[in-house]
């Protein structure tokens, strides 16, 4: 059974029954998700049809995809969004770090419990990022440094468990708000950050729900005296857009598992890969059917819920103001600063296809000429484009 469907005949066996035995899954924002995933590829759900107007000997339909992040199929089409859409906030000579912040195992059910409060994973984002300008502050002696971040929720470990985190990507210095002037970070407290994130998170999750998890609260107060991990990468992210969107995108736009990591499926088991975290070596799981559907539909994020935030000097608005500064600050301290950074595009599926396949879907098997679109046709809308009635011009 080839992974692509592989996947899809999981859900397809026992989505029903997943439903049925957790009822709190049996709501629209999964099924939506599930069955996006499940139509992927089906001609009924609306197809392009290719023919080939010079020896008119080969058609072709290409069914829609659901590009949803959910679909494993789609999953590089969803990377490449990520990568496209990061490239475009990226700033010329300025360098980046990568930053991690976790959530203690303690709270993980408890985030768990509320996964589909969408202001909840808002506010995760939110306090990372007042995290940051709070030790920043304590690292340049309340200096007013505004810097830029692009936050990312990212909610699954490798093995597709519950997990809750923020990654940061973080420039290496900011601008001084009182005097206009870059001023570079250099060295990022890491202690400070452990406590600072200690004290945002806890405080955040008591303002929030009180009594409920005051109890929770005081333990990890007094289990944790040097604060929550935050990681900080040891060497700098890559400098230029396309490496550092592509960095970051390997890290938020991957879904719970890819296809290739599935190993098996007989109907009441899977068995998949991961790469554990702490040996760095391949580990090999194999769970019950329903199991496995519950790891993967767990991290569909709320309809609409914006996973990726800009803030400071990322934020369009607030670059715009520190513009020149930053380029002359940058310049000051030898960085060579272009026009702008390269734009990464969309590829569309016949580049896509060309790509990974070394051949042309449009081309014609008989001829070899490149085909001609058709029609297009949609379940919905019916048909939404024929040649035929509009004429080659």
């Amino acid at each position: 059974m080839k992974d692509k469907v592989k996947f899809k005949q999981i859900f397809l066996d026992h989505w029903e029954d997943f439903k049925q035995k957790n009822p709190s899954y049996n709501d629209e924002r999964y099924e939506e998700s599930v069955q996006k995933m499940l139509g992927c590829g089906d001609e009924g759900n609306g197809y392009t049809e290719y023919q080939c107007t010079y020896c008119g000997l080969d058609t072709r339909r290409i069914a829609f995809t659901c590009k949803s992040g959910f679909c494993l199929s789609c999953g590089k089409v969803y990377s490449d969004g990520v990568v496209s859409q990061v490239s475009k906030v990226l700033h010329p000579g300025v360098v980046y770090r990568h930053i991690v912040l976790t959530v203690p195992e303690q709270l993980r059910n408890f985030f768990y419990k509320h996964r589909k409060d969408r202001e909840l994973y808002a506010l995760l984002i939110k306090i990372g990022y007042q995290c940051l300008e709070d030790v920043i502050r304590v690292a340049t002696k309340k200096q007013l440094l505004r810097v830029g971040v692009i936050a990312v929720i990212h909610t699954h470990g490798r093995s597709g468990s519950y997990n809750p985190h923020v990654h940061m990507i973080v420039t290496d210095g900011g601008v001084d708000t009182e005097t206009a002037k870059w001023v570079n970070l250099g060295y990022f407290p890491y202690d400070i950050l452990h406590k600072k994130w200690q004290y945002h998170l806890l405080t955040m999750l008591k303002d929030r729900f009180g009594k409920v998890i005051r109890t929770i609260v005081n333990q990890l107060w007094k289990r944790y005296p040097k604060g929550f991990v935050g990681h900080v990468s040891k060497g700098e992210a890559p400098k230029n857009s396309k490496g550092l969107a592509k960095y970051l995108a390997k890290y938020v736009a991957s879904p719970p598992i890819s296809l290739n990591r599935i190993i098996s499926y007989n109907g009441t088991h899977v068995t998949y890969w991961y790469k554990d975290h702490k040996t760095k070596k391949r580990k090999v799981e194999r769970v019950s059917v329903l199991a496995f559907i519950g790891r993967m539909v767990q991290h569909i994020l709320p309809k609409g819920f914006q996973r990726i935030r800009y803030y400071g000097l990322q934020a369009t608005k607030t670059f715009n103001k520190w513009c020149e500064a930053i380029k002359e600050g940058l310049s000051k301290i030898g960085k060579i600063v272009k026009d702008a950074y390269q734009i990464i595009t969309l590829k569309n599926y016949r580049a896509r296809y060309l790509e990974s396949t070394g051949k042309d879907p449009l081309g014609c098997n008989n001829c070899g000429k490149k085909m001609q679109l058709w029609r297009i046709w949609h379940p919905r809308h019916g048909l939404l484009y024929d040649l035929l009635s509009t004429g080659y011009g």
